[in-house]
């Protein structure tokens, strides 16, 4: 007789997955909005109503304690420094790339993003990688490589984002802290240097915020909430769903900032990045399928 209670689990776990992962879709619309303001400001915004809108839901959860046992473990404290530095210069290279109309090249660092971290999980964890992942970790170079070779430049917006995330992912991997508290933590262990920063442009007039309408001063308050609940429904579908199902959802972001970027930006998608994006595409597909495989023998 089936488990009702289990399909239920399931389809709440795979809508809030599914939201998730849309809302980060989104994104580039969003941040495209702040264009005429410094990318440095924008993550400043994001950094400060993160931690106001975190804080608040930490409190009203109950989780107070999980942030003081944080506070109180000075190793977990240094880790987390160190991966607040990574989220943040991430967050600020994505939203330099968005509003410098590389939307495109920032997809394809997340789209090699998984693959940095297998990457990544064999040259520090001692991970084992087998044969099929090898395969899609040498096509994604070989992908990459064909984007120099074919452009004649570095997709510097791209690896910084794939291995940006990919090391914080591996930090965060090896950091014992819950999702929301190791968040808060990150973003407040920086706030003060971000907070003189944001008074210093008021007090000189320049800063974006109270200058113009209302409305865009809310739009840079809410900041804090495109980022927080998809983390908050991130982390709610994680503990319903199995870890492979999880995977598939991942890709819906990067596919829907690549569409953005070639159907609604317009931004160039060269013969070059058609075989490069194939190569990456190809090499998801086999690490997928292998994963898959894996863990059905497991």
């Amino acid at each position: 007789m089936p488990d009702n209670n289990n399909k239920d689990q399931g389809f709440v776990g795979g809508a809030a997955a599914f939201t998730a992962f849309s809302v980060w879709g989104t994104y580039p619309l969003y941040f495209k909005m702040f264009s005429h303001i410094s990318a440095f400001e924008v993550l400043a915004h994001r950094i400060l109503w993160t931690v106001v809108l975190l804080g608040l839901f930490i409190l009203l959860s109950r989780r107070v304690h999980h942030v003081r046992a944080v506070i109180d473990n000075r190793k977990l404290l240094a880790t987390l420094l160190l991966s607040s530095l990574l989220v943040s210069l991430n967050w600020l290279v994505f939203i330099w790339a968005v509003t410098h109309d590389m939307v495109l090249e920032s997809s394809l660092g997340y789209f090699i993003n998984p693959l940095v971290s297998v990457a990544l999980g064999m040259i520090f964890l001692k991970e084992k990688l087998r044969f099929w992942q090898w395969v899609a970790v040498a096509m994604s170079v070989i992908g990459v490589a064909n984007l120099i070779g074919q452009l004649g430049t570095v997709p510097w917006v791209a690896l910084s984002v794939a291995f940006l995330f990919g090391f914080y992912g591996l930090i965060r991997k090896v950091a014992v802290v819950d999702a929301f508290s190791g968040l808060f933590v990150e973003t407040t262990l920086i706030l003060p240097p971000i907070l003189v920063y944001l008074i210093y442009i008021g007090v000189q007039g320049t800063g974006a915020f109270g200058s113009s309408d209302l409305t865009f001063d809310v739009l840079l308050i809410f900041l804090g909430a495109m980022t927080a609940i998809p983390l908050i429904l991130f982390a709610f579908a994680a503990k319903r769903l199995r870890l492979s199902t999880v995977g598939f959802f991942q890709y819906i972001a990067p596919s829907a900032h690549f569409m953005i970027a070639v159907f609604l930006y317009n931004e160039p998608f060269t013969f070059a990045h058609q075989i490069t994006f194939g190569m990456i595409w190809m090499a998801l597909a086999i690490y997928t399928v292998d994963t898959i495989i894996a863990r059905r023998k497991g």
